[in-house]
Order: C-alpha cells, then sequence, then structure tokens
C-alpha cells in the first residue's frame, strides 16, 4: 500500500469509530468533566494533531519508516482523546472535528504533492469510512453542526476560500447584530428544503455553505420572493436569465420558485462563471448579483485581478460590492457558528408527504396545524415545499403535498378533526370577505410606483395576484402613470 494511503486508513477508521458514540450534546451516558479537564483534553488533541503534521513530513521527505510510526502514535493520542470527548458533557466535539478538518486539508494537501505514489484505497478498507472519500465526516451522522466545517470547493476549504476582509467583517456584524433573526429564519427554512436544494450542489462539488449563503441573502429562504426588480424565488433569478438556464413556464408555473430547480439552475450559472472568471469565487458571486457581461468585462480589462483589487471593487455599483460580503459572511457562519456564539436552532426536517383528506388550502392547513414543532407555525414550510399553489387557492381533495414529516400527526389530530377543520375554514375565508370590505376601487399608477410596492401598501399579498387581477403579464410586469389598476383583491392599508 503506498506510504500516503496508509496515511489516510487510520484517520478514515478513528472517525468512524466515533461515530459509534453517542455525542454530547445528547443527554444521558455521560461523564461530566470539570473546566481544567476538558482544557487538557483539548491540549492532547491539539498535541496529537501537531504529532500528526510532523508525521506527515517525515513521510514526504526520506524517512517514511519513522513517519509511519508517528502516524500511529498520533492517531492512538487522537483516538483516546476523541473517545474521551464524544463520551463527556461539556467537551465540544465540533472542536475536535475542526482539528479533524484540518488534518483533512493537510492530508490532501501531501496526496497532491505526492500523486504519483497515491492510489485509490481499495472499497473493502475504508467500509468503516465511507463517505470519507468525497472528503465528508462520518461524525455528520450523529453531530450534523460538524458537516458544515467540511466545506470543500475546488479542492480547498471554503474557510481558506474567504478573504477576511473589512466588508467581510462588517457583513458579520450586521449579520450578528440587527440581522440575526434573520439569518436563523433563513436556516429554519433552509433545513425544511435542503433535501432539495443540497443534493444539487453536491453533485456539482460546490459546498452547502455556499448555497447557504446565497439563499440567506438573496430570499432569506422564502420561495415566493419577488425582488423590485422582478427578480424571483429562493435565488432570485431574473427571467431571461432563468430561461438561460433551464426555468420558465411550465403549465402556468414559473419554475424560478421551485427550489430543486432553481439550485440546480445556479450551480449551473456558478460552474459557468467560474470557468469564465478563473474559479474566483467573489468575481462569480459579483457576476450572479452584478450581471455577468459587467463583470466580465472589469475582469479581463483589470488583467483578471481579484474582486477587492480596487479597479474591479470602486467599479463595481454599491449592491454589488455590499452583496458579496454579505454571501461570504453568511457562508462563514455557517460553517463557525460556534466562534460567534450563533446558535442555529435544531430543526426536524425529515420529509414526506401528506395526502389530502379534505380540499384545503394552503392558509387553512396552516391555522388548523398550531404551531406545535415549530415556532411560526407551518404556513412557510408548507409554502415553500409546496411552491404551485397560492396560499388562499383551494386544494382538491387527494391531492399529495410536501410536509416535513412531523405535520403529517398534527393533519390527522388536528385538521380531520370537524371542529377545528371548520374554524380553520372560517377563519380563512373571513379573512378574503374582509379583504373585500376593505378594498380600494382603483389605483392611479404614479411615477416611480412598482407592482411590488403598491401590493405591499395596499395589503394584496403576493404581487403576481396583483398582476393577475389586472392582466398584467410577466416577466417584467410592466406598470406605467396613469395606469388605472383595480385593487378588488387587496385588503388596504
Amino acid at each position: 500500500m503506498p506510504v500516503f494511503a496508509r496515511v489516510a486508513l487510520p484517520l478514515l477508521l478513528l472517525l468512524s469509530a466515533c461515530a459509534t458514540h453517542p455525542t454530547n450534546n445528547v443527554q444521558g451516558g455521560q461523564n461530566p468533566l470539570d473546566e481544567s479537564a476538558i482544557t487538557a483534553l483539548y491540549a492532547r488533541v491539539d498535541a496529537a494533531a501537531e504529532a500528526y503534521r510532523a508525521a506527515l513530513q517525515q513521510l514526504a521527505g526520506d524517512d517514511p519508516a519513522q513517519g509511519n510510526a508517528g502516524v500511529a502514535g498520533a492517531t492512538a493520542q487522537l483516538r483516546d482523546a476523541v473517545s474521551r470527548c464524544v463520551a463527556a458533557s461539556g467537551c465540544d466535539v465540533t472542536r475536535v472535528v475542526s482539528v479533524y478538518d484540518a488534518l483533512l486539508q493537510e492530508r490532501a494537501q501531501a496526496l497532491d504533492a505526492q500523486s504519483e505514489s497515491f492510489v485509490a484505497l481499495p472499497a473493502d478498507e475504508i467500509t468503516a469510512g465511507e463517505g470519507l472519500a468525497q472528503e465528508q465526516s462520518p461524525l455528520v451522522a450523529d453531530v450534523p453542526e460538524s458537516g458544515r466545517s467540511v466545506a470543500l470547493l475546488n479542492g480547498r476549504n471554503l474557510s481558506e476560500i474567504i478573504a477576511m476582509k473589512g466588508p467581510v467583517k462588517a457583513s458579520l456584524n450586521e449579520w450578528l447584530t440587527w440581522m440575526r433573526p434573520n439569518l436563523i429564519s433563513a436556516w429554519e427554512n433552509y433545513q425544511y428544503m435542503r433535501y432539495l436544494m443540497w443534493p444539487e450542489y453536491e453533485k456539482a462539488g460546490l459546498p452547502e455553505a455556499l448555497l447557504f449563503g446565497i439563499l440567506a441573502k438573496e430570499s432569506g429562504g422564502r420561495v415566493h420572493a419577488v425582488s423590485r426588480a422582478g427578480a424571483s424565488g429562493p435565488l432570485q433569478f431574473m427571467y431571461s436569465t432563468g430561461l438561460r438556464y433551464g426555468l420558465g413556464q411550465v403549465n402556468g408555473f414559473d419554475t424560478r420558485f421551485d427550489p430543486q430547480l432553481s439550485a440546480r439552475a445556479n450551480v449551473s450559472y456558478l460552474n459557468d462563471r467560474f470557468a469564465e472568471l478563473n474559479h474566483n469565487l467573489e468575481m462569480a458571486l459579483a457576476a450572479y448579483n452584478g450581471g455577468e457581461g459587467r463583470v466580465g468585462r472589469l475582469y479581463r480589462s483589470s488583467g483578471g485581478k481579484d474582486f477587492w483589487s480596487s479597479g474591479v471593487y470602486g467599479n463595481l455599483p454599491p449592491e454589488t460590492r455590499d452583496y458579496v460580503p454579505m454571501v461570504l459572511a453568511a457562508a462563514w457562519l455557517f460553517m463557525h457558528p460556534e466562534q460567534y456564539g450563533l446558535e442555529f436552532p435544531e430543526v426536524d426536517a425529515r420529509p414526506s408527504t401528506l395526502v389530502l383528506q379534505h380540499a384545503g388550502s394552503i392558509n387553512e392547513l396552516a391555522i388548523c396545524l398550531g404551531n406545535a414543532g415549530n415556532r411560526d407555525g407551518w404556513f412557510r414550510p408548507l409554502r415553500n415545499l409546496n411552491p404551485r399553489f397560492e396560499a388562499h387557492t383551494m386544494i382538491a381533495e387527494g391531492t399529495e403535498l410536501r410536509v416535513p414529516a412531523v405535520v403529517v400527526p398534527l393533519y390527522r389530530d388536528r385538521c380531520l378533526n370537524d371542529a377545528i377543520a371548520a374554524q380553520a375554514k372560517d377563519i380563512a375565508s373571513a379573512n378574503r370577505v374582509q379583504a373585500s370590505k376593505a378594498r380600494l376601487a382603483a389605483y392611479t399608477v404614479r411615477s416611480g410606483d412598482t407592482l411590488a410596492g403598491i401590493a405591499r401598501k395596499h395589503g394584496c399579498g403576493n404581487p403576481r395576484s396583483l398582476a393577475q387581477g389586472n392582466a398584467i403579464r410577466g416577466p417584467q410586469y410592466l406598470i406605467r402613470p396613469g395606469q388605472k389598476l383595480s385593487l378588488a383583491m387587496c385588503r388596504g392599508p
């Protein structure tokens, strides 16, 4: 077996063994350690990591025998320290995993340097660490949060690619202060859609943290978000750009609102920009926000300089200069929440299918389900997972809806209860009756008005409802000064 293949195997087996132990965030069966003992345990992990790095250098040099012995000794120390950590309360498993991430990256660099002597491990030798061949920590099964730190882009760890420039730090400040609730809501929204969106990134070898960063900045995980410029969906595609990447009208449904299809289009768009912009992450994100034409011209005229150079950064629109660091900062926090006291809530997002036993709307379902299992209720997950249905539209009996698994028993216990179902229907229909009583007869468009702004001001709900009620066609939903709009579907200001 080649030298570096032998180096890889102990780490695979080490982390695989840890995956069989309960993690320290599970109650019961733990041995509490005092603060000094935990500090000493962390020191042992760090010392073992340094010993492992020294062994890698020996293996890369002319002393492979000593290097192999060093690897064996360091691995034994890591195994013992990790076992103690996962079995003890108060020990931060993610800290241990971050050490593993660093070793994994250094091993990958060593493999690159010694590629002539590296061959893949036989399948039977890595069965216990299945999944690490894709640089995925086997601890993810028991500690999902730890998987966020294993994020590779073009073979490099995303944490190393993100430059902690002043604008990125300023964006961290925003996400961690007044925008913290937005970030947490985006996290929760994403968890319910993750099984639809993340596989598209995973297949393309793109890091999940990048997907989350874009989603958080673009829509906050609200599938039906529409910008003033007409960008739509969870990842905010303009209509013309969406068409180029497979998004458009299908049986009257704008597939930009489909989380899976929009993620697939996003992957294709980014890969095209990577190919054009020498795999520069910041420039690809700038193109996503500011247009590939503008960014491509800047990139070429600057001689291929990066996003942060004055010739590029200073010539981008202010929105794009803000957009890129905000995405990078959200991605960084996705990978390193514990460094900033950021606690993303646990979300039971296991997917399931619900067959409607009676016709009803998303609004009725959200009312009858209540908010058991979700502090904010189930309206947003239901809307995000079933984007083809408007919130107030009656959905036929027998229709299958995508729902979180925890919703299924709630539906059975509450929405099939005649009294609760009748109350939900009464409330949902009363909203529409009240809206018609409060509506204005018409509105005259003024200079500077947008359809989204009018809908928001007069309580019209989704701007598309206002557009449909006035025969205004997408994708741009153009209106002109002096135009009369019916507000029959609006509640009023």
